[in-house]
């Protein structure tokens, strides 16, 4: 229209696309401030819900407080605390009660760990022998080797010769046929 010098039209439709333009701009304010009380609301109906479930809180929590009876609680509780300890005394005294009947076996102990004793030739009512005092190298620079290579120890007055017996020298029969039998035993461990 321009080109055909219609310039009156052309201002009335400038002027119509101007006002269009700001009606766009204003709906589009007046929808998000729309929007706004939208969120408003909502958060208005939340609130209002908060409320009304704290209000149903504090009537349950209220109901709760008249259905229970604190005293007779504080009653069961103090009786609990004494039954308690009425099966703490009554464990303690049966423990103690057990424990004397098992000590008036403490006899028949002593005559199996006697027993035992026997079997293995420990006798307790002997003294037991002071070991002899030889000193370390001694006995490692020319101590006996059995046929294995293991070293074999050997006793005060041993000459190591006869495996570990001096074949009675030196007294003490009795004692150096203990000590060969000992030092069988050992020799079969050692296998």
């Amino acid at each position: 229209m321009a080109r055909e010098n219609q310039m009156k039209a052309v201002k009335i439709m400038a002027r119509d696309l101007v006002r269009t333009r700001q009606y766009v701009t204003k709906f589009i304010e007046m929808r998000s401030q729309l929007q706004g009380c939208a969120l408003k609301l909502q958060t208005v109906a939340s609130h209002a819900a908060m409320a009304d479930a704290m209000s149903s809180t504090a009537l349950a929590m209220k109901k709760m407080n008249k259905a229970v009876d604190v005293p007779s609680i504080n009653k069961m509780m103090a009786e609990f605390e004494r039954e308690n300890m009425k099966s703490e005394m009554m464990q303690e005294m049966m423990g103690d009660a057990i424990d004397d009947v098992m000590d008036n076996d403490e006899e028949e102990e002593d005559r199996i760990v006697g027993q035992v004793l026997d079997e293995i030739g420990i006798d307790m009512s002997e003294g037991i022998p002071n070991a002899p005092e030889m000193g370390l190298s001694a006995a490692t620079s020319n101590g006996p080797v059995t046929a294995d290579g293991d070293k074999v120890a050997i006793g005060a007055g041993d000459n190591g010769v006869n495996g570990g017996t001096d074949g009675g020298e030196g007294g003490g029969g009795a004692g150096d046929a203990a000590l060969s039998d000992l030092e069988a035993r050992l020799n079969n461990l050692k296998r």
